[in-house]
């Protein structure tokens, strides 16, 4: 248990963070999901909208520091290469 005042302090603020980051790669994984979902039904304008929609919200996680920012430009580019390759 935290003993000085200013570390039960960081324990509550590292709470809230924890509640706020869990919502966050949340709404991430379901976006991502969503383009993969349209992706294996074959639909190309499908997942195009579904990419389309999930790349602001897989960069806004990396701007706020849920993830790495390679790793949501290596999920973006992923999927675009994949969402092309549907059309031919």
């Amino acid at each position: 248990m935290a003993n000085t005042k200013s570390a039960r302090k960081a324990t509550r603020v590292i709470a809230r963070r924890t509640e706020v980051n869990k919502a966050r790669r949340s709404l991430l994984r379901g976006s991502v999901r969503k383009v993969e979902e349209a992706i294996a039904s074959g639909d190309r304008a499908a997942a195009s909208a579904a990419l389309k929609a999930a790349e602001p919200v897989i960069m806004r996680a990396a701007q706020r520091g849920v993830v790495h920012k390679n790793n949501a430009s290596r999920k973006v580019s992923r999927l675009a290469h994949r969402v092309a390759k549907l059309g031919k």
